[in-house]
């Protein structure tokens, strides 16, 4: 089995349908929602994430002037689909199995969900790290009341809601589980691939999906994406910037970014003083008011004595999501004389980009010294200085 480290994350978009619930002229997926074809959209996110290694889109094999057109610039291979969705997603397994090994990711999602996000691939990857499950299903409560009706539509009784669940894409599964899984399945009809992994036995999970992530199906959906769409572009952007120092102390490496770097001290502090990090959580909460790390990691409470920074981080990016925000790009200069950091800085942008799940170009770090002047120019510590920018 591969090291988690080693595991590929392929997407698989399902593009073969021919929408007519939809109406239109043309496919659905093809159809413009702001200027842009509604497959595009999450196309955008599985290309820009930093977690997907690559895109494959399943098309009907008529349709290749609409998606060469509605995918123009990114990064995608096309497999060509069947006539029902689940011969399509066999046929993009089977395609993509001579590639990867058994223990490669898929995910496989609807090209009429527009509005996927990086932080749910995120967690969809750190839910099926869990032994003891085959596949991750996005799913919302239901809030609503079910009836269970008889032909005529009369109520023959009420469904306890809380056990059931609205599911949504992607889904995600080992390549060999879900692949043997449609095999077995083929010439049955099941709705979606959740369906077709409950019938080979394979034990699956269902995590907090979005409401956003809803499914374009029929021609008041077309609306509600638009509307959605204006809601997003209604997002105000905030910027904030933060600062922090930490005084050497006897020690053997510092830690900068959630990275360690070697060196004849260490920096002194309550916590693991990663003077990095510390700046850059301070310019996150500015961007929404929040105040310092101080405010909700007092130094004075044992609880957080040598604790790890990254845990700050985390926090004031769950801040920002609880504000309705969306961080879209960080900078941090570190100021030292040592030690020299040019060569870890990939690494930190890296670190920094798992943690605030975003895209690692959209991830800046800096290093510069003081040309000796000063108490960091002294070697005596270090600064760093940061800056966010957000949508909310």
């Amino acid at each position: 089995m591969k090291n988690s480290i080693d595991i590929k994350k392929i997407a698989l978009i399902v593009a073969a349908g021919r929408g007519y619930r939809a109406g239109g002229d043309i496919p659905k997926q093809y159809r413009l929602i702001a200027k842009k074809s509604l497959i595009r959209y999450a196309a955008e996110v599985f290309t820009h994430s930093a977690e997907i290694d690559d895109l494959y889109i399943v098309i009907h094999p008529n349709d290749e002037k609409l998606y060469t057109n509605a995918l123009y610039g990114l990064n995608y291979k096309v497999i060509s689909g069947g006539n029902e969705r689940q011969d399509s997603v066999r046929l993009g397994l089977k395609a993509i199995s001579d590639k990867y090994s058994s223990d490669d990711l898929v995910f496989i999602h609807d090209a009429a969900r527009p509005f996927l996000s990086e932080e749910l691939i995120s967690d969809c990857i750190q839910a099926l790290n869990s032994k003891d499950v085959d596949g991750i299903i996005p799913a919302l409560e239901v809030v609503d009341t079910v009836k269970r009706v008889d032909e005529n539509a009369i109520i023959n009784e009420t469904v306890d809601r809380s056990v059931l669940r609205n599911v949504q894409t992607p889904q995600v599964f080992p390549l060999s589980k879900i692949l043997d899984a449609h095999l077995k399945a083929e010439g049955k009809k099941l709705t979606d691939d959740a369906s077709v992994a409950e019938a080979a036995g394979l034990r699956l999970k269902c995590i907090q999906g979005s409401v956003d992530n809803f499914k374009v199906t029929r021609p008041e959906d077309f609306t509600a994406a638009e509307r959605k769409l204006s809601e997003i572009e209604m997002k105000t952007p905030r910027m904030a910037t933060g600062f922090d120092v930490h005084a050497f102390e006897e020690g053997d490496h510092v830690t900068l970014c959630g990275v360690n770097i070697p060196h004849t001290q260490k920096l002194k502090g309550h916590s693991d003083a990663d003077v990095a990090m510390h700046a850059l959580t301070d310019a996150l909460l500015g961007c929404i008011s929040a105040g310092d790390i101080g405010t909700h990691f007092p130094p004075s409470e044992p609880q957080w004595k040598g604790a790890a920074s990254h845990i700050f981080l985390k926090h004031a990016r769950e801040l920002i999501v609880k504000e309705g925000g969306e961080i879209q790009h960080v900078d941090v200069t570190i100021i030292c004389e040592a030690p020299k950091v040019g060569k870890h800085k990939d690494a930190m942008r890296e670190k920094l980009a798992k943690l605030l799940r975003l895209d690692v170009k959209r991830v800046s770090v800096k290093a510069t010294t003081t040309e000796k002047l000063g108490f960091t120019g002294r070697q005596e510590g270090i600064a760093a200085q940061a800056a966010a920018t957000i949508l909310v």
